[in-house]
């Protein structure tokens, strides 16, 4: 059987057949990364991965109507949790249904990767967008709490994978060097969609009811369906293996070990920040041991046992492939511990309404969209993408110290203007090491390095809600007791710390004076911790960036071969000549 190595070490002149490859080029291997034979093409072909202009704008408009959608689903449910825990009268469960959906995207993202290389872009889109849209329409039909729970943690198998596939299948069809710039105007599309789901869902809950939030969404996913079966057509080498030769192929004892060991580690994670479970409760300690174990059989498994890892390990072994990983989990650490916790302060310290504190994150939506873009425009004009990297993870080392620094005595501006860093600086730097990292991978890998980023996302996601929430916590319960004694402090204490469970905005203004005092400073130290901790991720970031690797970024499918044929070249130069 032939290896990646194997098919590398040959000449690149020899006498062999072509095939369509991932990015509709002509490849010098007649095997897939497998060593499965497929089908060759001839030279004249004409591959289905060089679409005109319309056929380009057909096939973003079908994947990116999907990307919408899941960001519009995203912040319409949680404008509903507080009805929804009414009418079930599980007001205490209603949290869960934004952790169900997180913790099952971070779960399964990462094996659209694969699943993408062996069934196609097209079916493992429309398996993805059929898992959220089932998801979705049960989520509209629940009868109960627990029902509806389950029902968002279908839709997150399925949400994670939109995202993924959807990057995946643009690679396929654009050049690295113009692909930034569609990755920007996808990130707007779902900035948008994200933006739109609160007051959507607002409307809907307040006119007709919230089960409709969710029903209303499955005619507009299924025709978004419907799209993607027409247009989204990328031909891979694979492209013409039967359905069992497909289902062989799949790692079912990595991704079984992969979702366990994730999913047992993050809910164990959410458990003691979220619910406040102590460490030597069995919830928490039994499932840190069931997520160790299977996370270390899944290492074992991809290293020693898969023939087609979902995670090849030696991905990680590349000097960029690691340090674009490691960077996405501290960056996304980062973004959404802000988010999370700089409304928080706008309230509880600067006690804004909350109309006010939201006009206060508008600047930072402007900058999320506009980073993305102007790290795609930059990419165009230069072909280079580390600069521009290292630049953006400056920029939230700046922002981080800037907002930790906040008092009673700083300028009004500051709360405007110093979170844009953070939200220009995190957007282009997901997008410029994204295109970095499929720049410094071979064809074969890019689906499953692409799968790779977006786990590492959606983990530092959930750390960093998770990770903030348990110092904002432990601090200001230690801040709190050492400011209110007395009979009914506990009941107070108790009652202030619902602040960042609920994002109440009308506790603390309510408190008497000298008690409204002691909570504020109380939010105000604990939450200074917070952003300095930010601060030291940032600079922890922006240090690993520095070991990322410039990659040239062709411009054309013509440039992109050249580059391909120069890097296989030069991997069969250092591999060990075995014709002697």
């Amino acid at each position: 059987m032939a290896t990646p190595i194997d098919e590398e070490s040959r000449p690149l002149l020899a006498q062999t057949q072509l095939v369509p490859t991932y990015h509709g080029l002509n490849s010098t291997s007649s095997t897939s990364p497998s060593g499965v034979s497929t089908p060759v093409e001839q030279p004249g072909h004409q591959p289905l991965n060089k679409p005109t202009t319309r056929e380009l704008v057909w096939i973003l408009v079908a994947l990116w109507s999907a990307v919408f959608l899941g960001a519009l689903d995203t912040t319409i449910v949680a404008t509903l949790l507080t009805s929804i825990g009414s009418y079930f009268n599980r007001a205490h469960q209603s949290s869960y249904l934004g952790s169900a959906y997180l913790l099952s995207v971070c779960c399964f993202t990462p094996l659209y990767g694969r699943l993408s290389d062996i069934m196609g872009r097209k079916h493992a889109m429309l398996l993805a967008m059929t898992l959220f849209t089932v998801g979705t329409l049960l989520c509209g039909l629940a009868t109960s709490m627990n029902g509806l729970i389950a029902a968002r943690a279908i839709a997150g198998m399925g949400g994670g994978g939109v995202m993924t596939v959807s990057s995946i299948t643009a690679t396929d069809l654009i050049p690295l060097k113009r692909r930034g710039i569609y990755q920007g105007l996808a990130n707007i599309l779902f900035g948008l969609g994200a933006g739109l789901g609160g007051p959507l869902g607002g409307f809907i809950n307040d006119h007709i009811g919230w089960r409709w939030a969710f029903l209303i969404q499955v005619p507009f996913l299924v025709a978004s369906m419907i799209l993607i079966s027409i247009f989204v057509n990328v031909h891979l080498p694979t492209q013409s293996q039967t359905t069992r030769e497909k289902l062989v192929r799949i790692d079912y004892l990595g991704s079984t070990t992969l979702v366990i060991g994730v999913g047992s580690l993050l809910l164990a994670i959410t458990l003691k920040t979220a619910e406040g479970f102590s460490w030597d409760n069995p919830w928490v300690w039994g499932l840190f041991t069931v997520g160790t174990v299977f996370s270390t059989g899944f290492v074992y498994v991809e290293g020693w046992v898969a023939k087609e890892p979902i995670m090849p390990l030696r991905l990680l072994k590349q000097r960029t492939a690691f340090a674009v990983a490691v960077t996405n989990l501290l960056i996304s650490i980062i973004a959404f511990s802000m988010l999370y916790n700089v409304p928080i302060y706008f309230t509880a310290v600067q006690l804004m309404s909350a109309e006010n504190a939201g006009l206060h994150l508008l600047p930072n939506a402007v900058a999320l969209a506009s980073g993305s873009v102007g790290a795609g425009l930059w990419m165009r004009w230069t072909g280079k993408f580390l600069g521009f990297t290292i630049f953006s993870a400056t920029l939230c080392v700046l922002s981080s110290v800037l907002i930790a620094s906040w008092s009673a005595s700083s300028h009004p501006l500051h709360f405007w203007i110093d979170i844009v860093f953070s939200g220009f600086g995190g957007s282009s730097f997901i997008t410029t090491t994204l295109i970095g990292l499929i720049a410094s991978v071979g064809r074969e890998d890019i689906a499953v390095a692409t799968g790779l980023s977006y786990l590492f996302r959606t983990t530092g996601q959930v750390v960093g809600v998770a990770g903030s929430g348990a110092i904002l916590q432990t601090l200001l319960a230690r801040n709190l007791e050492e400011r209110i004694t007395g009979p009914g402090a506990d009941e107070i204490i108790r009652t202030i710390r619902q602040v960042w469970i609920e994002h109440s905005t009308t506790i603390i203004p309510e408190l008497e004076p000298s008690i409204r005092q002691a909570a504020v400073e109380s939010y105000a130290l604990a939450l200074q911790a917070v952003f300095y901790a930010q601060a030291g991720i940032a600079a922890l970031a922006l240090l690993v960036s520095l070991a990322i690797e410039e990659h040239p970024l062709p411009g054309s499918h013509e440039e992109h071969e050249e580059h391909e044929r120069q890097r296989r070249a030069k991997r069969s130069q250092q591999e060990p000549s075995t014709s002697d």
